[in-house]
C-alpha cells in the first residue's frame, strides 16, 4: 500500500556490486544511483547504511532489493559473496515498514516491459510475437537466467537457478574443455563457464587442452575481453569466440524451453560490452542450430541490453507495487 510519502530504498545486488537508488514514491524517477562494491563491506546492512548516510534522505519507508541468489524463506546467503543475512533482521535494524528481497534475474525480467528501444540491440531473428514468452539471461560474477511468460493483463516472472543447469559441448574443442573442467570442478555447470570467473577458467582450459604457453597469472575476465577486442592476443580471442559460441547455444536452448516468441534478451556485465563482437561470432548460429527444431528459434528475437542505468533498480520496483 503506497502512501504520500511512500519513500523507497531499491537495490541491485551481485556478486561484485551492489546497486543503490533512492526512489520518492511509485512510479517516480530514481535519484543518488550509486554502485558500491560488496568486497569493501562486511555484511549488506553495512553497504546499505552506507548508501543511506550518503544520500542523507533518512531511513525509507520500504525497500525492494533483487540479489543473485535463490530467494528461499528468511535467511539468505549468497552463493558468489560471503554475505548472509536475515531479511526480517536487516528490516528491523534499520526500521523499515516493508522489506522484499527477490532473485536479481526477476527484478531484471520484470523490468524489461519497461525498457525503451534505445536500450536494446537486435541480434537475428524477426519481430516478436506481442503476449508470447520472453526468455532472460545474463553473465557477470555467475550466469543469471529469468523470463516472463503472460498472466492476463500482466506479465509473471519466472524465477529459477538456470546458470546451474549442466553444459553440453557441441564440438571436439568443447568436449575437451569440458573434460578438462570436469577433472577440476566434478560437475560442471554452464555458470562455470558463461561468467566473469568462467572466462578465467575458460581460458586456462584453452590453455591445457590446446597446449598453449600459460600466463601466469591467469588474465582476469576484463583482461581477457580487452585483449580480445582490441585483436592483440590470438587466445584471448579464442576463449571470447567460444564463450560467445557456447552462450549461442544456452540461450537457444533457453528459447526452446520456454517457446520465447517474445524474445531473448541477455544483460549482465559482461556481454554488453562486446558491441558487435558477438555479432561476427557464431553466437546466432549457435542459437539457431536446434535441429529438427532450428525453424522454430530462428525467427525469435534476441536483445543484448544496454542501458546506462541498472534496469533491474527499475524492475524492483515493481516488486513494492
Amino acid at each position: 500500500m503506497s502512501t504520500a510519502a511512500d519513500t523507497r530504498l531499491l537495490a541491485d545486488v551481485g556478486g561484485t556490486n551492489a546497486r543503490f537508488a533512492w526512489q520518492a514514491g511509485p512510479n517516480a524517477p530514481l535519484e543518488h544511483i550509486q554502485t558500491l562494491r560488496c568486497a569493501d563491506f562486511d555484511s549488506i546492512e553495512a553497504a546499505m547504511r552506507h548508501y543511506l548516510d550518503g544520500a542523507g534522505r533518512g531511513t525509507p519507508r520500504r525497500c525492494a532489493m533483487g540479489i543473485a541468489n535463490p530467494v528461499f524463506g528468511d535467511w539468505v546467503q549468497m552463493t558468489n559473496h560471503h554475505w548472509g543475512f536475515s531479511i526480517a533482521g536487516v528490516q528491523a535494524a534499520l526500521g523499515l515498514e516493508q522489506f522484499v528481497v527477490i532473485n536479481d534475474f526477476t527484478a531484471l525480467a520484470l523490468a524489461i516491459p519497461l525498457l525503451k528501444p534505445h536500450e536494446l540491440r537486435q541480434v537475428g531473428g524477426q519481430a516478436p510475437v506481442p503476449g508470447k514468452a520472453i526468455g532472460l539471461l545474463g553473465a557477470g560474477t555467475g550466469l543469471g537466467m529469468g523470463g516472463l511468460v503472460p498472466c492476463g493483463n500482466r506479465w509473471a516472472p519466472l524465477e529459477g537457478e538456470g546458470g546451474h543447469i549442466g553444459l553440453a559441448p557441441t564440438n571436439g574443442l568443447e568436449a575437451d574443455i569440458l573434460a578438462h573442467l570436469r577433472s577440476r570442478f566434478g560437475r560442471v555447470s554452464v555458470e562455470r563457464v558463461l561468467s566473469g570467473p568462467g572466462l578465467s577458467d575458460l581460458y586456462e582450459a584453452m590453455v591445457a587442452v590446446r597446449g598453449e604457453p600459460r600466463k601466469v597469472p591467469t588474465p582476469s575476465a576484463a583482461q581477457i575481453v580487452e585483449a580480445a577486442l582490441a585483436r592483440v592476443d590470438p587466445l584471448c580471442e579464442a576463449v571470447l569466440s567460444t564463450f560467445c559460441g557456447w552462450l549461442g547455444s544456452v540461450a537457444g536452448d533457453l528459447a526452446l524451453m520456454l517457446g520465447a516468441r517474445g524474445g531473448i534478451y541477455i544483460g549482465g556485465g559482461i556481454v554488453p560490452r562486446l558491441g558487435h563482437w558477438l555479432d561476427l561470432s557464431d553466437f546466432r548460429e549457435r542459437f539457431d542450430d536446434k535441429g529438427r527444431l532450428s525453424a522454430f528459434v530462428r525467427p525469435m528475437p534476441v536483445y543484448v541490453i544496454g542501458a546506462e542505468v541498472s534496469p533491474a533498480l527499475l524492475g524492483v520496483a515493481q516488486a513494492l507495487d
